[in-house]
């Protein structure tokens, strides 16, 4: 199989996953008990027929076969649908809260990866010293805490020094403030909420790579290379860690897109405006649209991430279309 065809294979595999993504997500929400209307069933003064009106304004009153073309419909042309809470655009609804998470989620993976890698690499080449013994306890620990856990500590031991709450200072504005000091003060806010997904992901990412490189270290190759006399920096660099690139770059890019998602958790104890406390909150309004295109979203970032790791392993290694 040429490259051409492994990559039209892929993405062909990979709008086959969004499709059937796409009709759970609508099956789903549509066999959850209630509707948008539900939530008025307690309100005094919200009569039935109140109720009836807005299952029919919103579209409810349709069989679920039409609702699906319908939402097929939408889906092909980009839209995203109509919020039951604020009749606002769907996509207007989650442009603003998925702006605010890609900046600490990347920012966060960005410093954990870093860190990882150091460790996993010190670790390896050292193994069986105190070098691989520290790395490798830490990363045990840190990646056997809960996400949410390490956010409280980080809260209880620098809430005093660096802003904890929300993406930004909301008395900034009466300031007449710079581009620069809205900068400043986003980037502030980014600190803590990165750094609990950047501790907890650097343990995992530690563990992954050590595991990779000591895989490469045991091969005949790496032997050959010391018999010739190579130097142990240009080893590890050349031979080691750039063939143990390939399960690295696949588990990061996997878990990248699941960490879109996993930052709910850090969100809501830093009540940060992101996409998982949007969806939250949708969920406690019984918002479809909104929540069908919030995890529609999300599929779509996970199925992405797949695929950027299945070109660059084939980027990484020839063998995969062979």
């Amino acid at each position: 199989m040429s490259r051409s065809e492994h990559v039209v294979r892929r993405l062909g595999f990979a709008l086959v996953t969004v499709w059937i993504a796409a009709t759970i997500n609508f099956v789903i929400f549509r066999a959850a008990p209630g509707d948008a209307s539900s939530q008025y069933e307690a309100c005094s003064t919200c009569s039935a027929s109140f109720r009836e009106h807005l299952r029919q304004e919103l579209g409810l009153n349709r069989s679920l076969a039409e609702q699906y073309l319908l939402y097929l419909r939408d889906l092909a042309r980009g839209d995203l649908g109509t919020s039951f809470q604020t009749r606002q655009p769907v996509w207007d609804e989650l442009a603003g809260p998925l702006l605010n998470t890609l900046p600490m989620v990347l920012l966060g993976m960005g410093v954990g990866l870093a860190l990882g890698l150091v460790a996993g690499i010190v670790s390896a080449w050292r193994r069986g010293t105190v070098a691989d013994w520290l790395p490798v306890s830490g990363s045990l620990f840190l990646s056997a805490l809960p996400i949410q856990w390490v956010a409280l500590v980080l809260l209880l031991l620098f809430g005093d020094v660096l802003p904890a709450v929300g993406v930004s200072d909301p008395y900034l504005r009466f300031r007449d403030p710079s581009w620069w000091d809205v900068l400043v003060d986003r980037s502030a806010h980014l600190i803590l909420p990165a750094a609990a997904i950047a501790l907890v992901w650097c343990g995992i990412w530690a563990l992954i790579v050590r595991s990779a490189l000591l895989e490469s270290l045991g091969e005949d190759y790496i032997l050959t290379a010391r018999a010739k006399g190579l130097p142990s920096r240009r080893i590890m660099r050349v031979y080691a860690l750039r063939n143990s690139l390939p399960p690295i770059v696949t588990l990061v890019c996997l878990n990248a897109g699941f960490l879109v998602a996993g930052a709910l958790l850090v969100e809501t104890v830093f009540s940060y405006p992101g996409i998982g406390l949007e969806l939250y909150q949708a969920v406690r309004n019984r918002d479809y649209p909104v929540l069908q295109g919030g995890f529609l979203l999300l599929t779509v970032a996970i199925v992405l991430a797949n695929l950027a790791s299945d070109l660059l392993h084939q980027r990484l290694d020839p063998r995969v279309t062979a």
